[in-house]
């Protein structure tokens, strides 16, 4: 029997559980129903169209990917798959677009690169001698054509830091807090960029969608804890350039990301980083700046930042989404893109990075966090970090044994909680105005599929409360529905169906997606 099928069976008696849990009972001798809530839907009064849902390889591909066939094969599934098993259960969140991290070459030199952690190093397509070695990263391409058998059309490449051949330093890791690439090699740094996208098409068949060259450059990056550096926006400005420039040269259709900012704040403000900050303005507001990258050729009119500490309290997360969406809407044409997410840190003491925790805690703190960036900060992609984790911290959608050969692996509720937005908001759907009537709902925000005949509501029910919602579509007529509920006993669980104008029942502490016909 295929694993997942195995693992569907003998989880059956929880589904089942979970499903009449999403639910609940017709009626309660202990404590009355709660009021009905309406959830007002305006199909006419749309915001963004959405790109993709994400996540990365770094850094545990490059191993798993020569695990056993049975168990890559497996953890594959569960991130990409849109297949059904028994009883309509998804086995996988059908990841939309795979984030493929292209090292700088920290892995060839073992100890000698000054990162500890093996699992941090990162291998490189271009050799010592200069020559480029198109059967390295073979861990990494195997996910690649895992993602590609399962239905994912989007690639993205991404960059940490330049190859070691063209650092500064000779590391992958900066020195004192400086920019480990001069000037004088961005032109090399375009070139070897284009000609990783072009190597790769010809070795694979992919192309890279989006090539990301500069990662979070606010932070430091000169401890060794992993491959990276900063850079100021004259940096960015002056590689994007370059980038543009060896792309076209090379009829290379692949769009440029900028900038992946550290935190939210830095696409807005200058804050405490001189020279690395309100990165909206600096590459697509003011068109005299010499940092400007509008219209630049192979540049997309994105802005993508990270939504790391800006998640706590609930209210400062909403104030700077509010903020962040005001002023990518002032420029016509761009879009926003939350291109990288983990839980880090102590979050205003509601949640804490570490440890592990395959539970719904950190599931319902997820959703909440997603819920944000796309409802408030009209996130055209939600991305989250690591795929694959071996770390006692909540930083992975499926954790693993730290073994590079073999081990076990474990899917975590933070995995079927972001299930809950990318197995049912496809790209191209469009998010549709939402609003509740009744005071201390659950979080609720609601999608037009691609091809306009279904609607995708998502419910995040943090409360230790039941709610009862019905939905309401302006512009519209509702269907039948079929809910799916990730929870304590359930990963995205099909419940039964709702009859057209029926009441959902939302249970404690639930996340649940509402797939509607719309007619």
């Amino acid at each position: 029997m295929h694993f997942l099928s195995l693992l569907l069976e003998r989880a059956r008696p929880a589904l089942l559980a979970a499903a009449l849990l999403a639910v609940g009972p017709a009626c309660s001798q202990q404590a009355p129903a709660p009021a009905v809530v309406t959830v007002r839907i305006d199909a006419a009064q749309t915001y963004q169209t959405i790109s993709n849902f994400a996540a990365s390889d770094a850094w545990a591909g490059q191993f798993v990917g020569r695990w056993p066939a049975a168990k890559k094969e497996a953890i594959a599934d569960l991130l990409f798959s849109t297949a059904a098993g028994p009883g309509g259960q998804p086995l996988g969140i059908g990841l939309s677009q795979w984030r493929v991290n292209l090292g700088a070459g920290s892995a060839e030199q073992g100890e000698a690169s000054g990162i500890k952690d093996e699992w941090r190093r990162a291998e490189s397509f271009l050799t010592p001698a200069g020559t480029y070695d198109w059967d390295r990263l073979a861990g990494q391409r195997w996910f690649m054509e895992a993602a590609r058998q399962r239905g994912v059309t989007q690639f993205l490449a991404f960059l940490n830091s330049p190859p070691v051949a063209l650092t500064r330093n000779g590391k992958a890791y900066a020195t004192a807090k400086q920019p480990n690439l001069a000037p004088d090699k961005f032109g090399a740094l375009a070139d070897y960029c284009a000609r990783i996208v072009a190597g790769v098409r010809q070795k694979t068949g992919i192309t890279f969608d989006y090539f990301s060259p500069v990662n979070e450059p606010q932070w430091d990056w000169s401890d060794g804890g992993q491959e990276g550096t900063p850079f100021l926006n004259d940096d960015i400005a002056g590689i994007s350039k370059a980038l543009s420039s060896s792309l076209v040269t090379a009829q290379l259709p692949t769009q440029i990301l900028v900038a992946e900012a550290g935190k939210l704040d830095y696409l807005m403000a200058t804050a405490d980083k001189p020279g690395r900050g309100d990165q909206i303005g600096a590459f697509f507001g003011d068109k005299a700046a010499p940092t400007y990258l509008g219209g630049t050729a192979r540049v997309a009119p994105i802005i993508a930042g990270h939504s790391y500490f800006t998640t706590s309290p609930y209210p400062q997360a909403v104030a700077t989404r509010q903020q962040l969406a005001g002023r990518v809407a002032a420029v016509p044409g761009l879009t926003f893109w939350q291109s990288e997410y983990c839980i880090l840190g102590d979050n205003a003491g509601e949640i804490n990075g570490g440890p592990r925790d395959l539970g719904m805690a950190p599931a319902l703190y997820l959703a909440r966090t997603i819920h944000a960036d796309l409802a408030v900060a009209n996130a055209a992609a939600w991305q989250w970090w690591l795929a694959i984790s071996p770390y006692d911290y909540k930083d992975g959608l499926v954790y693993i044994d730290k073994n590079k050969a073999d081990g076990n692996f474990y899917p975590s509720k933070m995995l079927w909680a972001l299930g809950n937005y990318s197995r049912f908001v496809r790209p191209g759907a469009v998010r549709l105005a939402a609003q509740l009537d009744g005071p201390g709902a659950p979080l609720v925000s609601a999608y037009r599929s691609p091809d306009g005949k279904q609607l995708i509501t998502v419910i995040v029910n943090d409360a230790a409360a039941p709610a009862d919602l019905r939905l309401a579509v302006g512009g519209g007529r509702l269907g039948a529905g079929q809910p799916y509920v990730t929870s304590a006993t359930g990963d995205l669980a099909p419940g039964p169906a709702l009859a057209a104008g029926g009441v959902l029942r939302v249970a404690p502490r639930t996340i649940t997606t509402l797939v509607s016909e719309l007619r």
